[in-house]
């Protein structure tokens, strides 16, 4: 039987990754209930590159992490959370994607067709310039070393 959701009163951090999937915490679940913890606060769920740890590097925004267990997995979670009156709260980070390989279609395709690419409006991407060369073009800085160091 589902219980009525709790208001936040204290969440839970699950650092989910392919070795510790959302079939794992479904087991967790009672005991996080009974410490009066509220809400499940999961890192991020969608698609990342292969092995990633800690989902900030998303390559698929539109498939839960096959990885993670799939929407199967994630529906089975949220069914124990439910079952506990306790909510799931989602670091869904719009803002993060992978790029450097070729693990990133949407990527891929914006660079290849620039601003005519149909992924083109999901990327903050300056295309007016007040150079005319530039007009159009899709600049990137190459960081000769990690960028705490480069500011340096």
């Amino acid at each position: 039987m589902t219980r009525p959701l709790q208001p936040l009163r204290a969440t839970q951090r699950l650092q989910f990754h392919k070795d510790f999937t959302l079939d794992d915490a479904v087991p967790l679940v009672p005991y996080f209930a009974s410490l009066g913890i509220s809400h499940v606060y999961a890192s991020p769920l969608l698609k990342a590159r292969a092995g990633s740890m800690h989902g900030y590097d998303v390559v698929d925004p539109t498939v839960i992490n096959p990885e993670l267990g799939g929407e199967p997995a994630l529906l089975r979670l949220v069914s124990a959370l439910r079952e506990h009156g306790m909510g799931l709260i989602l670091d869904i980070v719009s803002n993060h994607m992978a790029v450097g390989g070729a693990d990133n279609p949407w990527w891929l395709d914006l660079l290849e067709w620039g601003r005519r690419s149909p992924y083109a409006e999901f990327f903050d991407i300056q295309w007016n310039s007040p150079d005319p060369l530039l007009e159009g073009q899709l600049l990137l800085p190459f960081l000769s070393s990690d960028y705490g160091t480069v500011l340096q």
